[in-house]
């Protein structure tokens, strides 16, 4: 029979009753004694018990798994609204960065212009001062005679009077215009003043541009760094629910055939209980059931004491008796799938070899006359955690 997991809970109540059983068992009468629950049957309740929980425990865990996903796909939900708001902001950074440099080139280019522009302003306002220079120069290195004569030449006072006033003229434009050039100049010159300023808040900007995009490059490979993680998690915990689903459908389907399993088992229990146990007196021995049986024991407890092999002996007999197995000993040995050395072919070598001992005929013969040392069990097997049952040597019988 499969086993279904590791048997987790021994009652210590129930400890105690195999042990009151167990005293008692081979005081019983067969009828009365298989009243009672079948180590079979209580083994096969306490997988089911234990499939039941580990059914609870998967699905508390799908539940506590299903919630840490839905958080992970929340998380991730969250962050990658973040991740988008930083690329947007990033975008909108670079565009303001190849803004920034097309506007740098634009004043970079008005600035050499004004540069230009200021080195001939200065040029020229040295050329109209040096010109300037040159004509005062020549006028006042005239004598006064002659610019007197100059003046007293012309014909009226009237024309007197204009040539010293255009003459007046001409030094006042030559002034003007002297300073002229140079507020020019001074234009320009603050002109290209202004312009280095804005080009130097363009630049500042430009370097805070350049950092807050570093910045956010940063904060955009750590999201996608968490988002990644986030990623997976979420593959790993999809996975997990993947396996717990296949859990809980193997252990549905494990319980299910535990069911069915306690089912026959309690109608075997049902059937004995309906039937009647016959007494040893009626039952008809073949000629080879005494070698045949003390094979089996050979087989099943060779290496055991004394006391194991007729337990063993006793169990087959308890079957021919019982009612719910065949009536013959060959009968309840050949049984399909009851005995591991029937379907091994080893039980059919120690027939054929005559291997049995003589302690396991003996064993054979004691139990053929309805001795049994295990009350009314008909089963046995080496033993498991949980299950509970009369223990000889390396059996239990139940």
């Amino acid at each position: 029979m499969k086993r279904i997991g590791r048997i987790r809970r021994k009652l210590h109540t129930w400890a105690t009753l195999t042990l009151v059983l167990t005293l008692t068992l081979s005081c019983l009468p067969a009828s009365q004694a298989i009243a009672a629950k079948s180590g079979k049957e209580q083994d096969l309740e306490d997988q089911i018990d234990d499939v039941k929980d580990n059914l609870k425990d998967l699905e508390d865990e799908q539940r506590k798994n299903d919630d840490a996903l839905d958080d992970l796909q929340s998380g991730k939900g969250s962050l990658q609204l973040q991740l988008n708001t930083l690329n947007a902001t990033l975008e909108e950074i670079s565009g303001n960065l190849e803004r920034l440099s097309a506007e740098l080139v634009v004043k970079g280019a008005e600035i050499e212009q004004a540069q230009t522009d200021l080195e001939q302003a200065t040029q020229d306002a040295q050329d109209q001062y040096d010109s300037m220079v040159v004509r005062l120069r020549n006028l006042y290195e005239r004598n006064d005679a002659g610019l007197v004569s100059v003046l007293l030449g012309q014909g009226s006072i009237a024309q007197f009077l204009n040539t010293a006033g255009y003459m007046e003229r001409i030094e006042r434009y030559e002034q003007n215009k002297l300073q002229e050039l140079k507020t020019a100049k001074e234009e320009v010159a603050e002109r290209k003043a202004v312009l280095e300023e804005e080009q130097r808040q363009l630049e500042d900007l430009q370097e805070k541009n350049r950092e807050e995009s570093k910045r956010l490059n940063d904060l955009i490979e750590q999201a996608k760094a968490e988002i990644q993680k986030y990623k997976d998690d979420i593959d790993a915990a999809e996975a997990r629910a993947k396996e717990l689903e296949r859990k809980q459908k193997e252990s549905e389907e494990d319980l299910e055939t535990l069911k069915k399993l306690l089912e026959e088992e309690r109608k075997k229990s049902r059937d004995a209980l309906d039937g009647t146990w016959r007494d040893i007196a009626d039952v008809t021995f073949d000629a080879g059931d005494e070698e045949l049986l003390a094979a089996l024991i050979y087989c099943e407890a060779g290496g055991e004491p004394y006391e194991g092999q007729v337990a063993v002996g006793a169990v087959v007999i308890n079957r021919v008796l019982s009612g719910v197995f065949p009536e013959t000993v060959s009968g309840v040995i050949y049984q399909k799938g009851q005995f591991s050395p029937v379907a091994s072919g080893r039980l059919a070598l120690v027939l054929s070899s005559g291997k049995a001992t003589e302690s396991c005929h003996r064993a054979a013969q004691q139990a053929m006359t309805g001795f049994t040392n295990v009350g009314s069990c008909v089963y046995f097997r080496t033993p498991i955690p949980g299950l509970d049952g009369i223990l000889i040597g390396g059996h239990v019988f139940y």
